[in-house]
């Protein structure tokens, strides 16, 4: 599972084979060609380049590899992968350029680009394309994170007397249990914090801590789930209501409690508002009810508008109400859609935007895929017997897949982004946004997760 070298897809084994005889070099790129954006935040490459290309490669791993593939009916550039590991120190000859992780580029710009350093192995930049091309989940994953976040910043902005203070924890990664792996969760689940800082998904925060220099990337509270309600049976149901009072209950603290497991009605009405009212007033700490099932809007409707008959509300300077004591926070069907829709009644009901928080699960790290945001990696150059060459495709049955050709650099200039084309390999603009990232072996460039933020 950690051999390097067959983490590729079969047919490229066989590519060394298929280039132009004299090839020496071969450049490729990153592109979103458009999708659900019209722009994607581009993160995830570090983690990518740390966890796996830093690997130095070894004749195990090519003896595995050449066993693997011969057997399996592929042909295996022994020679190339031993030239690697013995002239080579067993690095990769392979020089990656790109956009500064959290960038917002517009589609259609290249994002990232990849050449072999070295003449005698140019199939190497195509051989690992299979992994370079897996950073867009973390891209696509961010870019719908960053999308919400300016739906949510611009309600809060019409509706709270201070936005940025409230927008960090609006939406609340609950996506974990809800992916393939434990790494989807752990890329997936820093990606949106590049843009929040509410989680559940811990494996993010471990991703975060060992490649992103972020000791703690985000923050959870106390929860309840049904099971530590219900466990207490039908009948108690205001016993264990009391019991998260008495936990969580602090001054200044923030507890969230699942209210829809019988009548989420008479759990506000009759128990919050009623029973544990003034205990829950007392104990100087917010109380966040969950409502987990039915339409989306309509129970957050439902909610805060009981939920201010029993705990009052405050006008704030921008003319909309603000919950005493207490917030809602939804959970169940939220996507961007849903949070609009939400965020739509609630203002139109006269209340402030920061009364209710969202929690995301398979919308935000699961439902999704490479299409997205049509992600592609092609190549755009060659150079073969001292000569440039253009590389590109142009299906007449379908031209939005038309690549780029050229040894392409990204600037920005006249304010916008733009995608340059040159013949020339290794020369880019002293205004290139493509950072050099890696070469032969070593990541360049280490990022924070909070330089990644400033840049949203």
């Amino acid at each position: 599972m950690n051999n390097l070298v067959l983490d590729t897809d079969s047919y490229k084994s066989s590519h060394f084979l298929q280039l132009p005889p004299q090839t020496e070099y071969l450049h490729s790129y990153l592109e979103s060609r458009g999708g659900k954006f019209p722009y994607t935040r581009f993160f995830g490459l570090q983690y990518l380049l740390k966890r796996y290309l830093e690997t130095v490669v070894t004749h195990e791993m090519v003896d595995e590899a050449n066993a693997v593939l011969s057997a399996h009916g592929e042909p295996f550039p022994l020679e190339g992968w031993r030239y690697i590991v013995d002239e080579l120190g067993g690095k990769l000859p392979l020089e990656i350029r790109a956009v500064a992780e959290g960038t917002c580029v517009p589609t259609h710009n290249i994002l990232m680009s990849c050449v072999n350093t070295d003449p005698k192995v140019p199939w190497i930049v195509g051989w690992f394309e299979t992994m370079l091309l897996r950073v867009w989940y973390p891209t696509t994953v961010a870019s719908i994170s960053y999308n919400i976040k300016k739906v949510i910043l611009a309600a809060l902005e019409q509706t709270c007397d201070d936005p940025a203070a409230n927008l960090s924890f609006k939406l609340h990664d609950f996506g974990s249990r809800g992916v393939s792996s434990r790494e989807s969760a752990g890329i997936g689940g820093l990606a949106h914090l590049t843009n929040f800082m509410g989680t559940d998904t811990l494996e993010a925060i471990m991703v975060g801590r060992r490649f992103y220099g972020a000791e703690m990337a985000g923050f959870s509270i106390p929860a309840a789930e049904h099971s530590t309600i219900t466990s207490w049976g039908k009948d108690h149901e205001v016993d264990a209501y009391r019991n998260m009072i008495r936990q969580f209950g602090k001054p200044g603290a923030i507890y969230a409690v699942v209210s829809d497991s019988y009548d989420l009605k008479h759990a506000i009405n009759a128990l919050w508002g009623g029973i544990l009212h003034d205990e829950v007033i007392s104990s100087g700490a917010t109380l966040v009810v969950r409502p987990d099932s039915g339409d989306p809007a309509a129970v957050v409707r439902m909610s805060i508008g009981a939920l201010e008959k029993k705990f009052g509300s405050t006008l704030n300077s921008k003319g909309y109400k603000v919950l005493n004591h207490v917030r809602v926070i939804q959970g169940d069907g939220i996507n961007e859609d849903s949070i609009r829709e939400i965020l739509a009644v609630v203002m139109q009901d006269g209340f402030s935007a920061e009364n209710v928080s969202f929690g995301m699960g398979g919308a935000l790290l699961q439902q999704l895929d490479r299409d997205t945001q049509r992600f592609a990696y092609k190549c755009s150059a060659a150079w073969v017997a001292g000569q440039y060459r253009g590389v590109y495709k142009d299906p007449v049955t379908d031209p939005r897949k038309r690549s780029k050709d050229g040894i392409l650099d990204l600037v920005f200039r006249n304010g916008r982004y733009q995608t340059l084309r040159g013949e020339h390999f290794g020369e880019y603009a002293p205004d290139s946004l493509l950072r050099l990232v890696y070469r032969n072996g070593e990541t360049l460039i280490t990022d924070t997760l909070e330089q990644i933020r400033a840049r949203g």
